[in-house]
Order: C-alpha cells, then structure tokens, then sequence
C-alpha cells in the first residue's frame, strides 16, 4: 500500500516513537499509536469532524481521547520540546521565523472597545454614506 500524504514516513516515525509513552502500562494497552497518530494528522489535515474520522484510523472516539489525553498530559509539549531542541541543536531553526507576534492580530471594533451601534445610531445613517 502507497504512503498516504498526510501520514508518517519511517524517518518521521522513528523520531517521534521514543517521546510516546509505553503501549501497555498497568491501567490499560493502547492501539499501535503510529495508526492512532496518523488519524490525529489526517483530522488537521482535512479539517474533517472526528465523527468522520476513516475506519483506518480506529474509532474516532479512541482517537479524539488519546489527542486529548495527550493535551491535558502534556505529551504534545514534551514532543514538541524535543523536537525543536533536536533541530536547533543541528542548527535547523531559524527562530525569527518561529516568533508569533499576538499585536499583528486584529481584533473586532468591539472587542477594542468600541461602542455597539443602537438602533438610534443606525437610523441616523448608513456605514456607507447618508
């Protein structure tokens, strides 16, 4: 079977399998986290809802309860932590790039403290004119 886009490659798996945790712990065992991953990509990928998750993937529920449990666990953090200390440490970050600026976000006019329009307001006229 062909590789699909959005899933990983053996490179990209082989440096995120050691920051997963252990398939089996004394609570419960966990679906191959490669297959499970590869739904988590393919949702942000497509923009799908979980519920239309393929069969591929496993149940969509399992899925969306391991992204979250991963979120509340911090193992997203963590994975992401290694890996930016890995590429930066080979010097493939440039970091000016990597910045988010919250100021560039524009927010709604009322959100900046603007007043509402009342219906008064809006019988004087237009926002295009009288």
């Amino acid at each position: 079977m062909a590789r699909r886009w959005h899933e990983l490659s053996d490179k990209e798996w082989a440096l995120l399998e050691p920051l997963l945790p252990q398939l089996q712990t004394p609570e419960r065992y966990y679906r191959d986290h490669r297959t499970v991953l590869n739904g988590m990509l393919f949702r942000v990928n497509t923009g799908i809802s979980w519920r239309d998750l393929p069969a591929r993937y496993g149940l969509w529920q399992m899925v969306y309860s391991r992204s979250q449990r991963w979120a509340h666990t911090g193992i997203w953090d963590r994975m992401l932590q290694a890996l930016q200390t890995r590429l930066d440490a080979a010097g493939s970050v440039d970091w000016s790039l990597s910045y988010v600026d919250g100021s560039n976000v524009r927010a709604h006019q009322v959100a900046a403290g603007a007043e509402k329009k009342t219906t008064a307001a809006r019988a004087r006229g237009s926002r295009h004119g009288a």
